[in-house]
């Protein structure tokens, strides 16, 4: 008998090992992961850089509390405040802490500039944040809220891309603007630009802060190093995971340094949260995709690989709906029920993951090659065929 939790609809296929961009079971079965353990496998299975990275650091330091310094901590922090808006960082282990941490901070922040009553935090409809009370409080997804009591108090969910709703809400107790600028769970769905650029003014006006999610769509995922830089916008504090860590457990919240004063010893803080290992593994992820030749190519796939889907949606409406995202971070819009195509891809070798609004993701490792989209364009074609 299974011991294992049964809180996860499993599909009945074990794997064994991967390579790349596929995975295998014992039985010899080869698939081709467009899901990277939902957008969590940045370079692949097996990235040998990323196995040197974990193997020299295993051989020096797994574990050591954070009542201590942390080279490897300082390393990374480095590394994330070179290229973004922020100055510090938190590390923690998964994106549902990270974004915790930014919730956190944001209410720390103005209480310590003695306004405790601005507390409250907007968000948006088709938002996820993670799976703790406070995040599935914040993403307002009944959903996932029901059988946990009554919902965290603080947060007031609108429309995306509202701005004349968001000019309406916000009040003496607004304490930040919580986004997620590509909304992953929600259905790949890229907020306006002209409704994120003027996050800024409205924050400034308001005495808020501008915190992102980009759990999911950070680290490249979007061809930007993180996708705020596609905005004419800089965010107070913002929550990565997923892809920092290449697979390896990992979370860090990037802060403005006057928003990390507010966070002073004993007000927040994690038992593994920047262990040696995922710092380790994290510097090596982040060598390696933060260069320009390697975020230019993450675009030019992108583009290519949503240019072939828009030919397959122009030749097969009746299937495909609609292409949406930003690099290789795509939604298929379904015409058909998304489960029908999605189990027909299965059937065909191809993994994927589904999301809301209908909409199979596709989130491939980011060092696919031209080559391996053109075949899975092959495999979608064949499938779609298969349904039809």
């Amino acid at each position: 008998m299974n011991s294992v939790a049964n809180n996860y609809n499993r599909k009945k296929i074990v794997f064994s090992h991967g390579k790349g961009l596929y995975l295998f079971t014992n039985n010899g079965e080869k698939y081709i992961d467009l899901a990277a353990g939902i957008a969590v496998n940045l370079l692949g299975h097996s990235n040998k850089d990323l196995i040197n990275a974990l193997n020299v650091q295993s051989k020096k330091l797994w574990h050591v509390s954070n009542l201590y310094e942390i080279e490897e901590q300082v390393a990374l922090a480095k590394k994330l405040t070179n290229c973004s808006f922020a100055n510090k960082v938190f590390f923690c282990n998964s994106g549902a802490e990270a974004v915790e941490c930014t919730i956190k901070a944001a209410r720390r922040y103005h209480f310590s500039k003695g306004k405790p009553e601005k507390t409250e935090i907007i968000t948006f409809k088709g938002s996820f944040h993670g799976r703790t009370l406070g995040t599935i409080a914040a993403a307002n997804n009944t959903s996932h809220q029901e059988g946990f009591g009554e919902p965290l108090k603080g947060f007031v969910s609108i429309e995306r891309n509202d701005i004349d709703q968001l000019k309406k809400i916000c009040n003496e107790k607004t304490a930040a603007i919580l986004i997620e600028p590509v909304q992953g769970e929600g259905g790949i769905n890229v907020f306006n630009k002209e409704f994120i650029d003027s996050l800024q003014v409205i924050a400034e006006k308001n005495d808020l802060l501008i915190l992102f999610d980009e759990v999911q769509c950070g680290v490249a995922r979007t061809g930007k190093i993180f996708a705020y830089k596609w905005f004419d916008i800089k965010p107070d504090v913002m929550a990565l995971a997923k892809g920092l860590g290449g697979g390896f457990p990992i979370g860090a919240c990037l802060m403005r340094d006057d928003v990390a004063e507010a966070l002073i010893p004993g007000t927040h803080g994690s038992t593994f949260g920047g262990n040696p290992l995922a710092m380790a593994v994290g510097s090596c992820v982040m060598d390696i995709v933060n260069t320009p030749d390697f975020l230019s190519n993450i675009e030019k796939k992108g583009l290519f690989f949503k240019d072939e889907l828009n030919t397959l949606q122009k030749k097969y409406p009746n299937v495909i709906a609609e292409i949406r995202g930003l690099g290789l971070m795509i939604g298929i819009k379904c015409a058909v029920e998304n489960n029908l195509l999605a189990n027909k891809l299965y059937e065909n070798g191809v993994l994927t993951v589904n999301a809301a609004d209908n909409v199979i993701r596709i989130l491939p490792p980011l060092n696919i090659t031209m080559t391996e989209i053109k075949k899975v364009i092959s495999l979608f074609e064949k499938s779609i065929k298969e349904i039809l």
